[in-house]
């Protein structure tokens, strides 16, 4: 028996893995986008609707869509856990053209505009399939034409083809990480897969928002190792925990000097991610190399 042995396709930007790709007519053209990533329960979603309230402050209109089934990404802006664009199409039978926009977006505060893509039932679907038809919808009912900045709130610090996928979209990946070993693993793996991204779409690697952390010592020493740059840094406060229980944001707590503090620095990292930062050519250590250079001497 003879075996024929056929040349093997380019692998593109996914090692052989099955992978979403963008269709053109699906790009977000004028607003900014961003990407945030970050370990399972590290405050994504608290800095991403943070974020979008101080893009509000200083006069942006602001779209937040929320990457996670658990569609909980915008409710300190809501108020309450908002239907997904899955609930909704489901109501419908999956017919798009029958969705009205107040049907999966809502406007939460500050302004801000609301999505929640939701996500497929645990094991089954793929989540990039959700992205991909929340941009779909978005476009169709015109609303990134009235935006500015669009944050992708993307679930926990999986990477895979489908929920890489809001890569596709952004023009910078961000990542939130605290100064501690799981959560820059967990960076560290997120770094690789925007530098993998790159090559074939415009997304680039924008930096890391340090968050619930007194310090940034160890955060500091990944950085210097693969050239990744902090952007921001917010303290384990106790007023952005209770703002969680509070259903509110950091910007409608008690204006105590650290939530004043932490305002600011909101406004800052605003204003520095609209004015454009640099371009991070930063290179993903091996998983032992992780292990080496982190911890105490």
């Amino acid at each position: 028996m003879s075996v024929v042995m056929r040349p093997r396709p380019g692998m593109g930007d996914g090692e052989g893995s099955l992978q979403v790709h963008l269709d053109p007519a699906s790009r977000i053209d004028g607003a900014r986008v961003f990407a945030i990533y970050g370990k399972g329960g590290i405050g994504k979603s608290t800095t991403s609707s943070n974020l979008s309230v101080a893009f509000s402050r200083i006069g942006k209109r602001v779209l937040q869509i929320g990457c996670d089934p658990k569609h909980d990404s915008t409710f300190t802006l809501t108020k309450r856990l908002a239907p997904t664009v899955i609930d909704a199409l489901e109501a419908v039978d999956f017919h798009s053209d029958e969705l009205r926009r107040e049907d999966f977006v809502f406007e939460g505060y500050g302004g801000v505009l609301c999505v929640e893509a939701g996500g497929p039932p645990a094991g089954t679907g793929c989540g990039g399939y959700v992205v991909g038809q929340t941009v779909k919808l978005l476009k169709e009912h015109h609303l990134l034409d009235e935006t500015d900045i669009v944050i992708f709130d993307v679930l926990g610090d999986v990477v895979c083809g489908g929920f890489a996928s809001p890569l596709l979209h952004a023009d910078r990946g961000l990542v939130v990480a605290a100064n501690d070993f799981d959560s820059i693993f967990a960076m560290n793996r997120i770094v690789a897969a925007i530098k993998t991204k790159e090559k074939n779409y415009p997304v680039r690697l924008g930096g890391v928002i340090v968050n619930r952390s007194a310090g940034t010592d160890q955060v500091e020493r990944f950085n210097r190792a693969t050239g990744m740059k902090t952007l921001a840094h917010f303290p384990d406060l106790d007023a952005i925990r209770r703002s969680r229980l509070k259903k509110a944001t950091l910007f409608e707590m008690e204006e105590t000097p650290e939530v004043l503090a932490a305002q600011a620095e909101y406004i800052r990292l605003a204003t520095s991610l609209w004015e454009g930062t640099e371009t991070i050519e930063a290179t993903s250590l091996k998983d032992r190399e992780i292990f080496d250079l982190l911890g105490f001497d």
